[in-house]
C-alpha cells in the first residue's frame, strides 16, 4: 500500500537518479557510460510514471530535453493587486486559477518575465517593483517530476485591460478570502495567503528558502 510519505520518497529519488543521468550525459565521453546514464535517464522516467499522473511520452521529453549540469528550473509568478484584490488567470490545461506567470525565458531577467507573462496571459500593462518570495516547490507545492524555484514578483498596472490569452481562459481578481479553486502545481492557496501578508507589510524582507 503507498503511502504520501513513500511516494514522495520514490519521487525524489527519481529526481536525483534523473539529475545524475543528466549531468553525466553532459560530460561522459565514454560510449559504454553513456549508455548506462540513459538507462538510468529511462528508469527515472518509469519511476515518475508509476507515482504521477503526467503521460511517459511527457516525461521523456521533460528529460530529454534536459541537458547540461542538471539544476532546478525557475517559474516566475507576477503577483498583481487592486483594491486589495489579486489577480489570477484560469489555466485552459486543466480550469483552475493561478498568478500569471510561467518558466523563465533566456535572455530575460525575472523582471521582464513577470511583466511579459502578465501581459501574454491577463492583458494587463505591468512593471515589476520588487521580489516578494523565493520559494522551492519541493517543500510547498505538490510533487512534481521537476525541481523548481518559484520567483513571486509584486507588480503594478500601467495600462491595459483584462484580455485572456493563448493559455487563458479567464482574467479575475479576487479576494484574500474568495479565492477560486487553485492550480497547486503553480501556486498553493498557502501562497496566495502569503503574498496578501507581504503587500500589507512593504517593509517586510522577501521569504526565500
Amino acid at each position: 500500500m503507498y503511502t504520501m510519505e513513500t511516494t514522495l520518497k520514490w519521487l525524489n529519488w527519481a529526481k536525483q537518479i534523473q539529475g545524475i543521468s543528466q549531468t553525466g550525459l553532459a560530460y561522459t565521453k565514454d560510449v559504454y557510460d553513456k549508455e548506462r546514464y540513459e538507462q538510468l535517464r529511462a528508469l527515472s522516467v518509469e519511476i515518475m510514471r508509476q507515482y504521477t499522473d503526467v503521460e511517459t511520452g511527457k516525461l521523456v521529453e521533460l528529460f530529454a530535453g534536459e541537458y547540461g549540469y542538471a539544476t532546478p528550473k525557475v517559474d516566475i509568478r507576477g503577483v498583481v493587486v487592486s483594491d486589495g484584490r489579486i489577480l489570477l488567470v484560469r489555466e485552459k490545461e486543466e480550469g483552475e486559477w493561478s498568478l500569471p506567470g510561467g518558466w523563465a525565458d533566456l535572455l530575460l531577467s525575472p523582471s521582464d518575465i513577470a511583466v511579459k507573462e502578465v501581459l501574454e496571459e491577463s492583458g494587463f500593462e505591468v512593471k515589476a517593483l520588487r521580489l516578494l518570495a523565493v520559494m522551492d516547490n519541493h517543500k510547498h507545492n505538490p510533487p512534481a517530476p521537476y525541481h523548481a524555484y518559484k520567483m513571486f514578483i509584486h507588480c503594478e498596472i500601467t495600462g491595459g485591460a483584462a484580455q485572456e490569452g493563448v493559455e487563458t481562459s479567464g482574467v479575475e481578481f479576487f479576494g484574500e478570502d474568495e479565492l477560486p479553486q487553485l492550480s497547486r502545481d503553480r501556486n498553493t492557496e498557502e501562497q496566495i495567503k502569503l503574498m496578501f501578508a507581504l503587500l500589507r507589510n512593504p517593509e517586510r524582507i522577501p521569504v526565500m528558502d
